[in-house]
């Protein structure tokens, strides 16, 4: 790579240097990420997948041209080969990632509503102006835009391997004392739906699709329906499994959805004193004893689907942050956020295979049933089996990553969920982050400490694992 990009720029060595592109550049990318996950409600693990597959796309745009970048090609798992630059001309490296990641997200949100489209589309051409603004030429553009979009074919190409098209297997609901079933009730799941962005919720339309003589100019303007049928970017319902399946995809890094498997769960039991009867009490007296700094901790890091850009989309607005904070370039942060987003994606696909492994009950379903009939978590219980986290899973991940590209003390601040009416968050570091968004579901009562403690571990081991399969950097 170090050859092909000095032959490529060298050829050009007469001509003035392009104008180097700044950090914002990447992180706007970033920022629209969380902001297209909340809108679209996708749930936490296809958040995930779409912002990994984005942030590949960006890195090689940058990567193709780096002397210390180096393509994740040959590394990640079924991706054995991606375009390469004509040699002897000239590209710029911004507008490369740009159309690569403007391709991918097009692809992956083609089903999704036409403000997203709009969207994308915005941030494409704004980015594009500027860069003629600062002097890219006019063949230098062109060129740069044409190699973006053949990368970004290669990697959509790459994504349609990966299981995501063939989830569709109903899940069977169990039976047992122990096994898992959805708490979330009609008006849960109506209230969680409701938005500006629409005003019509139904159990069996989720993403509001279009539907023959149901179409008005009002359901067209408010509710930005989708297509019918779709499949990319389907809506939550609170009130069935989510994404029972997502274990079967395959991982960006890890060697499968098997590394880094916690124990069994500890086992259930009815009875008072046993260990998991104890394991619930501790949700009931966590709920009972909150304290302020406690609640505001579990609402902080909830995510919520809709309300948010999930806890995937959480982790991507650290990023963003981080690079306007520190100054950082666009190399630094296009490596930031792809080796993170490919941790966080390989955690959300290792915790749901655990999940549906063992189909463990939530909590409140357990405490209600032997405890206390009467009694409610702080936050609304996400439609899903309850061992590991994923929450806990995903931030282990996050944090491991950024933690070993950043530092062990990097102190930093959150302001992800401003907009929520939280103030910016002082962190003292990655890992006490990933620490607390763990300890947030005990507080808003929605998993066991089991749940988060190895839900944490696992996460860890995630994160380690990618680091180890994914060098990013010639002295690596």
């Amino acid at each position: 790579m170090l050859i092909l990009a000095a032959a490529a720029w060298g050829a050009a060595a007469c001509s003035p240097p392009l104008p180097p592109a700044d950090a914002g550049f990447v992180a706007k990318w970033t920022a629209t990420h969380y902001a297209l996950a909340r809108a679209e409600r996708l749930s936490p693990p296809v958040a995930a997948r779409v912002s990994a597959y984005a942030a590949v796309a960006l890195y090689e745009g940058w990567a193709a041209f780096s002397d210390s970048l180096v393509s994740l090609s040959g590394q990640l798992n079924g991706l054995d080969s991606l375009p390469r630059p004509a040699l002897g001309q000239r590209f710029d490296p911004a507008l490369v990632g740009m159309e690569a990641q403007t391709v991918v997200l097009g692809e992956l949100y083609k089903e999704g509503f036409a403000s997203t489209d709009i969207a994308i589309a915005a941030l494409h051409d704004s980015l594009l102006a500027v860069r003629a603004d600062q002097g890219v030429p006019e063949d230098v553009q062109n060129r740069s835009r044409e190699y973006g979009r053949r990368l970004g074919e290669a990697i959509i190409a790459w994504s349609q391997q990966d299981g995501f098209a063939g989830r569709s297997q109903a899940y069977q609901t169990r039976t047992g004392d122990h096994e898992w079933v959805p708490t979330a009730t009609e008006a849960q799941y109506r209230s969680q739906m409701l938005s500006g962005d629409r005003d019509f919720v139904g159990l069996d339309n989720p993403t509001a699709a279009a539907r023959p003589g149901v179409i008005s100019d009002r359901s067209v303007a408010v509710d930005r329906p989708k297509r019918p049928g779709n499949t990319t970017n389907p809506g939550i319902n609170l009130t069935v499994a989510l994404e029972p399946q997502w274990g079967q995809l395959r991982p960006f890094a890890l060697r499968s959805a098997d590394s880094c498997a916690p124990p069994a769960p500890i086992q259930f039991s009815r009875e008072k004193g046993s260990a998991f009867y104890q394991e619930a009490l501790a949700v009931v007296e966590a709920r009972r004893d909150l304290t302020p700094e406690q609640r505001a901790i579990a609402y902080f890091w909830a995510d919520n689907p809709g309300e948010s850009g999930t806890p995937a989309g959480h982790w991507m607005s650290v990023i963003s942050q981080l690079a306007d904070q520190r100054g950082l370039s666009p190399e630094r942060t296009v490596e930031l956020y792809a080796l993170t987003s490919i941790a966080v994606a390989d955690a959300f696909v290792q915790c749901w295979r655990v999940k549906y492994r063992y189909n463990l009950l939530r909590p409140v379903t357990y405490i209600q049933r032997y405890i206390d009939p009467t009694w409610q978590p702080l936050l609304l219980t996400p439609p899903f089996p309850s061992y590991t986290a994923g929450h806990s899973t995903q931030s282990g991940a996050a944090g491991e990553v950024l933690t070993a590209l950043l530092g062990d003390s990097t102190a930093y601040t959150d302001a992800t969920h401003v907009n929520l009416g939280h103030p910016p968050k002082p962190l003292a570091s990655f890992r006490a982050a990933a620490a607390e968004a763990a300890m947030s579901r005990l507080y808003g009562g929605i998993h066991y400490p089991a749940d988060n403690e190895q839900g944490a571990r696992a996460g860890r081991c995630v994160g380690q694992s990618v680091l180890t399969r994914v060098h990013t950097r010639r002295s690596d």
